[in-house]
């Protein structure tokens, strides 16, 4: 009976309506998640289809191009290649790098650093050489079918026309390093992208550095290339911002091809009354050149340990003694505070030395000077004149004057890796170093002339004969176009400037830089010669024309020059150049400077046994220059 009814066709029924509502249930959810993955997730899924069947290859953008304010090409970009390759795992990645380095051999590979490359971005090309000569490409196309994730592609490569000429203005590019990526300013680099380095080319790298592109090639389940071209839409890469310098590139060409060879130093050229640097050339040099596509191991090797330091930018990276090129700062205190006129003489004439206590410190010139007035003393670079000008101005007055000419902060010209000028901050220094009650104010005689703790860049020194010469603003140096920007005014009479011109001409024309003297422009300059415990002294000559309106200021630190009047010619070379053009100039490279003993060197300075030198801690003393690293 109960059997029966379980038959009965009202319970049949009801539970046909049960199957019909499960049945129906089945097919809204079924279809629901149908909706849901074709139609609200289609693109998140075709995305991944997408993915697995596409891959992105980053397109380079090429940088902006630095000229000079001609228009010539300082740094410029011509056509390269890279090769990289695509895998689907760190294994076929290792397998397909040891065929490649069999192709391209004697070349090395860093396997550890392609994959490194591709463990941080797997679904992009892991870079295997970044600038591939055109046979090791060819070798690598002709075995393609055994390299199924090979990946060529013709790239902008960075190329400067005159090489070691601009190296340490305009530096290099390389590849970014994983320190670079957690700085702020690269943040938004990717691995494996080209950035600058040194000079202008990371001075201005956001403004040389464009925007990359993208194309994508299909893959199969494997990971190997199917097809290159027509993949996908591309993204055209945005190229970089040009930069127009301040650089005349043929006076940087001269500047580079009268220093003498073989020579340590530099030469700075500006524009006195808008602080625009016409050439900036260090040497020993290098190739920016051999850095674009990653440096050979060897060579970085050399330029590092090279005690000559050709990396070492010693324009604006190296601080010197100013020696007798910063009496004219002392001048320029004492006129400013109304200590002398120019017309003034101290009170004991120069006999060939300055007795204070029971010490002596001596004149270059055994004979003296006899009684000068103050543009005699600039003109004769008498150091017994400012042995007494500096008591008269006192170490404090000294000091305090020191930041107001500049001689205490970087001049701020746009490049890299200036370093700081060295200058005694206040009084409390020499207690500091020395301990209180163990100096003298005789540190002043060696302030005055240029030595004891007072060390110089030569664009610090440039930029402040560049103010001498336009009458008082001193500017900040720029390499890229731009209007004046004056960083301070120093407020003395036109008068007593010009004053200070005519004792810098009577330097050259009848002083220690009678070889500097040029036919048919009048030169005022003045030499210096930077005492160098670890070694022969520095030569100095910082000049400007023409005298009685300039238009350039060129200053020159030649090391172990002996003396200023090694770097005087050389200069004046430099300025005769620029201000008559090559076709009026003497052409060709200079020969040595002959190493005379100058009227301005100084054997029995206050830094000589005989001297009145403050004592000294028993610590050593750091050699001169004192180089900084970065």
């Amino acid at each position: 009976m109960s059997g029966r009814n379980a038959f009965h066709p009202f319970l049949v029924a009801q539970r046909g309506v049960v199957a019909r509502h499960v049945l129906l249930g089945v097919f809204v959810i079924l279809g629901a998640a149908f909706f849901r993955l074709q139609i609200l997730q289609h693109g998140r899924y075709e995305l991944r289809a997408t993915t697995n069947r596409l891959r992105p290859i980053p397109l380079q953008a090429p940088r902006g191009l630095i000229v000079d304010r001609r228009g010539e090409v300082i740094a410029e970009n011509v056509p390269g290649y890279s090769v990289s390759l695509l895998a689907s795992n760190e294994d076929s990645l290792r397998a397909m790098l040891r065929r490649v380095e069999q192709v391209i051999a004697p070349r090395t590979v860093s396997e550890e650093r392609v994959v490194g490359r591709y463990l941080a971005m797997p679904y992009e090309p892991a870079l295997v050489l970044k600038d591939a000569p055109f046979d090791v490409v060819s070798r690598l196309e002709e075995r393609r079918p055994f390299l199924p994730g090979l990946v060529i592609q013709r790239e902008p490569k960075r190329f400067y026309p005159d090489s070691s000429l601009v190296a340490h203005l305009v530096g290099y590019v390389g590849e970014v390093t994983e320190q670079e990526l957690g700085s702020e300013q690269l943040a938004d680099r990717r691995v494996g992208s080209i950035v600058g380095k040194e000079g202008l080319e990371r001075q201005y790298e956001d403004t040389l550095t464009g925007e990359d592109g993208v194309r994508f090639v299909e893959v199969d389940a494997l990971g190997r290339v199917v097809r290159e071209e027509g993949a996908a839409v591309s993204l055209a890469p945005v190229p970089g911002h040009p930069l127009r310098t301040t650089i005349d590139l043929d006076l940087q060409r001269f500047v580079a091809s009268v220093f003498p060879a073989g020579k340590l130093g530099a030469i700075v050229a500006m524009d006195p009354h808008t602080g625009h640097v016409l050439a900036l050339y260090s040497s020993p040099s290098y190739d920016p050149n051999a850095f674009v596509g990653g440096i050979d191991p060897d060579l970085w090797e050399r330029l590092t340990t090279d005690e000559a330091r050709p990396l070492l930018n010693r324009a604006i990276s190296t601080r010197y003694p100013p020696a007798s090129t910063f009496k004219l700062a002392t001048a320029t205190i004492a006129l400013r505070r109304g200590l002398v006129t120019p017309a003034s003489r101290m009170p004991i004439p120069c006999t060939g030395g300055l007795r204070v206590g029971d010490r002596v410190f001596k004149c270059w010139k055994p004979a003296g000077h006899g009684s000068l007035t103050l543009e005699q003393a600039i003109a004769a670079s008498c150091d017994v004149y400012f042995y007494q000008l500096g008591r008269l101005i006192t170490v404090r007055a000294l000091l305090d004057d020191a930041n107001l000419l500049g001689f205490r902060s970087v001049t701020g010209v746009d490049l890299p890796g200036e370093v700081r000028p060295a200058f005694p901050p206040d009084i409390g220094y020499y207690d500091r170093v020395y301990g209180r009650g163990h100096w003298t104010s005789t540190v002043a005689l060696n302030l005055a002339i240029g030595q004891g703790e007072d060390a110089q860049t030569l664009i610090n020194m440039v930029r402040f004969y560049g103010a001498i010469a336009n009458g008082g603003t001193i500017l900040i140096p720029r390499i890229v176009e731009g209007p004046p920007i004056p960083a301070r005014r120093l407020e003395v009479a036109e008068s007593t400037f010009a004053a200070m011109r005519q004792a810098l001409i009577a330097v050259v024309e009848q002083g220690t830089a009678r070889g500097a003297r040029l036919a048919s422009i009048r030169l005022a300059g003045k030499t210096g010669t930077a005492q160098n415990p670890g070694g022969p002294d520095h030569g100095w000559f910082i000049g400007f024309a023409p005298a009685d309106s300039p238009r350039v200021v060129v200053g020159g630190i030649l090391e172990f020059g002996l003396h200023g009047t090694a770097m005087a010619p050389i200069v004046a070379r430099v300025i005769e150049h620029y201000l008559l053009g090559p076709d009026r100039t003497r052409g060709g490279r200079s020969e040595p400077v002959p190493l005379a003993l100058p009227e301005d060197s100084n054997p029995s300075s206050p830094t000589g046994p005989d001297s009145s030198q403050p004592r000294r801690p028993r610590r050593a003393r750091p050699p001169v220059p004192v180089r900084t690293e970065r």
